[in-house]
């Protein structure tokens, strides 16, 4: 008989809930006006755009600011798409470009920013539509559920877990800090799926009826990261879905299409009840 919810369903936030394209730009703008020193303060006007189509190419944070040097120095969008690798080597050796010493300063950026003008920070934050409605229909789900363990939802994601929080109040959505993972636990996200598996057996086994098998149903907006639980032999039984509407390429959503585990997953059905999710 098929699972119709599960135990446990853990979210990417940026590229599943929340769509940070127009932080992401702003951010990486800034770093690179500090770096390379354009004439204007303005970016181009058709830049954003073009930044937003190729976002998904990044792996590594630093590697944005570089996207948009990619940009200026006319590589077009179509090389970036097919070897975004080798278009970084190239613009690191050619720049003499250090890859740490451009992530600091996109931390730095940010961090000023925050510290200055959070509310403004914030606001370039969108939730996907639905996702704030789905969000509330598990919360709710949980408090009423006649089951004696309701679907227990976590978000894991590499943003500031006190970000994730204020985003989500502000929709009101009240999360605890345990249901929060994010950029501070400083572990991979295969790891912390372990740890909310380990942890739900632990409390099942100390009950005094023991309830059924622990499942995990994972939505990550990232094909890479979903590869690396794929590696992971102890996760075999974690259900693994790619968000189509975030960070990825097409040539990420055709290999999902493809692959024996990975089920590629749409909003609008992301937002329905879990019985309609591809199995």
């Amino acid at each position: 008989m098929p699972v119709l919810a599960p135990t446990i369903l853990a979210l990417d936030f940026d590229g599943v809930l929340c769509d940070g394209l127009l932080e992401y730009f702003q951010t990486s703008w800034r770093t690179y006006y500090k770096i390379w020193k354009p004439n204007s303060q303005k970016p181009p006007d058709e830049l954003a755009p073009r930044f937003y189509r190729l976002r998904p190419v990044v792996e590594i944070g630093w590697e944005m600011p570089v996207l948009i040097r990619a940009l200026v120095l006319g590589v077009s969008d179509e090389q970036i798409l097919q070897d975004w690798s080798a278009v970084v080597r190239e613009l690191v050796s050619s720049e003499q470009l250090d890859a740490a010493d451009i992530g600091k300063k996109l931390d730095a950026v940010r961090d000023e920013w925050i510290e200055t003008d959070l509310d403004g920070w914030l606001a370039l934050h969108r939730f996907y539509p639905g996702t704030i409605e789905r969000l509330h229909r598990i919360a709710t789900d949980a408090e009423t559920s006649p089951l004696e363990s309701p679907t227990q939802l976590f978000i894991v994601t590499t943003k500031e877990g006190r970000f994730v929080k204020q985003l989500l109040q502000q929709q009101g959505i009240q999360l605890s800090e345990e249901s929060i993972i994010g950029k501070e636990i400083k572990r991979p996200k295969y790891q912390t799926l372990r740890q909310l598996i380990e942890a739900k057996n632990a409390i099942a086994s100390g009950a005094a009826s023991p309830g059924n098998e622990v499942t995990l149903w994972f939505v990550e907006d990232r094909l890479q990261t979903l590869q690396l639980v794929q590696q992971q032999a102890d996760l075999n039984d974690v259900k693994l879905y790619l968000a189509d509407w975030g960070y990825n390429t097409e040539t990420h959503r055709e290999f999902a299409r493809h692959d024996s585990r990975i089920r590629l997953l749409s909003l609008s059905v992301f937002v329905q009840d879990f019985s309609v999710w591809p199995d």
